[in-house]
């Protein structure tokens, strides 16, 4: 997401998350405010080999809840992340605890950010590679590996994830458009552990500018199939 007006008329439709692109290369760079969502919508910050720290500023700028990591990001990272992450959370509530109800600039959220790591998929995939991941993500997404990191448009080979070993549940993404429907309803009836299906760029005016209307009838097939 990236306009105000458009963030706003996406909430609308209740999804389950809210992404927000946190990387400068990116045609839908997110800079400016995030109107006020529903708390039931996951605000979720994507980042691109970061600096952790400008991870962790943004996490309590934003107010996010999730965080998908979109690069080269290693175990040591996630758990370096993780570290800083407990640690301001532990001054939030020191700083709170002495400042009673004097409003505090800096945030963590309630429960444990959401960790959400990003694999490209083409033709074919090595699922090994995970399994270091599995103890340090909340969830893994599988997008189409092409030129840009993420929207690129088109899917990769789907029956590639009939091979998935894991229990990690995983966001299904690349690509995904009306187009797609029916076959993303079949994987969803599969025994894979699918736990979100992630759109953007086929639902798309110009980067950054979704059609609602289309997202609409999506989102309403999904659930009425489901």
């Amino acid at each position: 997401m990236k306009y105000i007006d458009n963030i706003e008329q996406v909430a609308d439709l209740q999804p389950e998350y809210l992404g927000f692109i946190f990387y400068e290369k990116s045609k839908r760079n997110f800079e400016g405010i995030i109107p006020e969502l529903p708390n039931s919508i996951k605000k979720t910050g994507v980042f691109v080999n970061e600096m952790l720290e400008i991870v962790v500023s943004m996490i309590e700028e934003y107010r996010l809840v999730a965080i998908q990591l979109h690069g080269d990001e290693s175990v040591e990272y996630i758990i370096a992340l993780k570290a800083m992450l407990a640690e301001r959370k532990v001054l939030f509530i020191e700083e709170n605890k002495l400042q009673r109800k004097k409003k505090n600039k800096q945030y963590v959220a309630a429960e444990d950010i959401e960790i959400i790591k990003v694999f490209g998929i083409k033709d074919s995939f090595d699922f090994d590679v995970l399994l270091p991941y599995v103890p340090v993500v909340d969830y893994f997404l599988f997008d189409t590996k092409g030129k840009e990191r993420g929207g690129n448009g088109t899917t990769f080979d789907w029956t590639v994830l009939k091979k998935y070993p894991f229990d990690t549940p995983f966001f299904l993404s690349g690509g995904i458009g009306i187009e797609e429907l029916a076959e993303v309803q079949e994987l969803r009836s599969s025994v894979l552990p699918i736990y979100a299906v992630d759109v953007n760029s086929k639902f798309e005016s110009t980067p950054g500018v979704k059609k609602i209307e289309l997202l609409k009838k999506f989102k309403s097939s999904l659930t009425i199939n489901s």
